[in-house]
């Protein structure tokens, strides 16, 4: 079985919310780690923490402008992430995938 078909399961987990994320990466622990399931693992993870952290300050702003083009940005990130991984494709979503990538390469 390739590495696609192995890890497509816990990668499509991770990309239902930050839990889903946490519940990935025991998923792919050493035994059958996937290194296409950790790639859309750290891109998931990375998704998710950029929508809590800077969700947080968006809010401050108190305009539905400001807000909803955060909303759609994280939403497009999201359904970029996700459509990669149902399609089977390691694209990381773009100007931050990279960053993602390096940032959580532990994983």
């Amino acid at each position: 079985m390739n590495d696609i078909e192995k890890g497509k399961t816990t990668a499509i987990v991770a990309y239902i919310t930050i839990i889903g994320s946490i519940v990935a990466i025991f998923m792919n622990q050493e035994e059958n780690k996937s290194e296409f399931a950790s790639f859309h693992i750290r891109q998931a993870l990375g998704i998710s923490l950029t929508y809590f952290l800077l969700g947080y300050f968006i809010g401050y702003f108190d305009s539905w402008m400001v807000s909803s083009a955060f909303w759609l940005f994280i939403f497009i990130l999201w359904i970029y992430g996700f459509v990669g991984c149902l399609s089977g494709d390691k694209r990381t979503v773009p100007l931050v995938g990279e960053f993602y990538q390096k940032l959580f390469k532990n994983l």
